[in-house]
């Protein structure tokens, strides 16, 4: 059986783990075996940490909607469904940057949600 020799596809292989792992500690950068464990690791974090990402911003975005909607007194949930009963389709992400940067418009978004709750609820 002839001998064949790998040419450039397993030096390619380790080169392109070995740059992914540049700036680990000690061996997991240097030998191949640890730095590809580590790279395999860190690319589970990195696909679970986007999608806790997601999960993060939301919650974040509903505590500063519930905080803006406290100092016009009224609740997150009374808020959210006054706005979905009147018709004002604004996701959380907006709503948040409203109740952050533009007091006045949030004011006239809550007095439409609550107006908008109190009629469903008589």
């Amino acid at each position: 059986m002839p001998r064949v020799k790998r040419g450039t596809n397993r030096r390619d292989y380790r080169h392109k783990t070995l740059r992914r792992a540049k700036g680990y500690f000690l061996t997991k950068s240097k030998l191949n075996r640890a730095a590809q464990e580590a790279v395999e690791k860190a690319l589970r974090y990195g696909y679970v940490g986007r999608r806790l990402k997601k999960r993060n911003f939301r919650s974040l975005w509903i505590v500063r909607i519930n905080a803006a909607c406290r100092i016009s007194d009224i609740s997150y949930s009374k808020f959210i469904n006054g706005l979905k009963r009147a018709g004002i389709d604004l996701n959380r992400k907006v709503l948040a940057d409203i109740a952050v940067n533009d007091s006045a418009g949030f004011a006239t978004l809550v007095q439409r949600a609550k107006a908008a709750h109190q009629s469903n609820v008589q």
